[in-house]
């Protein structure tokens, strides 16, 4: 999903503008990049610092190749956890610990939504099949929406109005996406 639109980018599309607010497509490009590590490394670790989930970015000559290496990390690092291990994610509260069964879906949210914006910048559509787009909804409900994401560094905006008649607009609008834009 995310890596095969990640290979349809090329260097010149990096300073393309992207849905998160003052970041262009080499910065989201870092942000995912940088987030599958942080999430692989609060999973094999106990205590992954901030650090962790610092962006990476892209490699030159092809964005896809950092995303493939992160993301078979953070995917290898799900599968070796028991679900029940508790996770701290200092991006999200700095003492509060989650279930890596929680932690894996903050990342389906985070990697779904993204791959939206990655194809919007892109000038392409982008929908996930009906079963993703459920899970993905599901999460987007559990996103506080407040202070905090009004913050000019924050990776989903204030909510946007819901139409209630398409589960994926609902699922972007939620994170201050506006499906039209894609």
């Amino acid at each position: 999903m995310a890596g095969g639109v990640l290979a349809r980018v090329r260097d010149t599309d990096l300073s393309r503008p992207t849905p998160c607010a003052g970041w262009d497509l080499q910065a989201l490009i870092g942000h995912v990049v940088g987030q599958n590590h942080g999430f692989a490394q609060a999973v094999e670790a106990p205590d992954a610092p901030l650090a962790a989930f610092a962006a990476r970015p892209p490699d030159p000559g092809g964005a896809a190749h950092g995303w493939r290496t992160s993301a078979d990390r953070v995917a290898g690092a799900f599968a070796a956890a028991p679900l029940d291990r508790e996770v701290l994610l200092v991006e999200i509260s700095p003492d509060t610990r989650f279930p890596v069964a929680t932690v894996v879906g903050f990342h389906l949210l985070d990697t779904v939504v993204h791959a939206w914006d990655l194809a919007t910048s892109l000038g392409e559509a982008f929908r996930p099949d009906d079963e993703l787009i459920a899970a993905t909804l599901a999460q987007a409900r559990q996103v506080p929406d407040g202070p905090a994401r009004r913050r000019p560094a924050a990776t989903f905006a204030p909510s946007l109005p819901l139409e209630g008649s398409d589960d994926w607009t609902d699922t972007l609008a939620l994170l201050g996406r506006a499906a039209a834009a894609g």
